[in-house]
């Protein structure tokens, strides 16, 4: 069994998902347009270019990713974080979360912290809501 993340956009699915790639690397996998659907003929034409369905796969691990179905109302991004835990690479995951911020709000800067690790939470450019942890091997700070 695998849970994997599946996030619903407002019509700019494609341009979200290039984004999450050139900030994390990996490579879309899937990638299936509404025209593609059975149902296709039944909608309006502006939705035939909207991600139906998109996978993007990093390192192993995957999220998906659409825009939402035509005529349901988009209730924005809220009650979660996608989290990104890169062991041992606080230079990577820098890197990561100052990419994921371009455009978006730091709620967190990254930084070392009491826990041992590098650590950081931000909200994306979409409203997706973020946290980039680096574990580093170090033993914790004493209280």
């Amino acid at each position: 069994m695998r849970i994997e993340p599946y996030l619903f956009f407002d019509g700019n699915c494609e341009t979200a998902l290039g984004f999450y790639q050139h900030c994390l690397g990996g490579e879309l996998v899937a990638m299936h347009r509404y025209a593609e659907s059975p149902e296709a003929e039944h909608l309006a034409p502006e939705w035939h270019q909207k991600v139906m369905h998109a996978a993007l796969a990093v390192d192993g691990q995957r999220f998906m990713a659409s825009d939402r179905m035509p005529g349901q109302p988009f209730a924005g991004h809220a009650g979660f974080s996608m989290s990104v835990n890169l062991p041992l690479d606080a230079a990577r995951g820098e890197a990561v979360f100052k990419a994921l911020a371009v455009g978006g709000m730091v709620t967190m800067p990254f930084a070392k912290t009491f826990w041992g690790a590098h650590f950081g939470m931000l909200v994306d450019k979409f409203g997706v809501s973020w946290m980039v942890n680096c574990e580093t091997g170090e033993a914790p700070e004493a209280p």
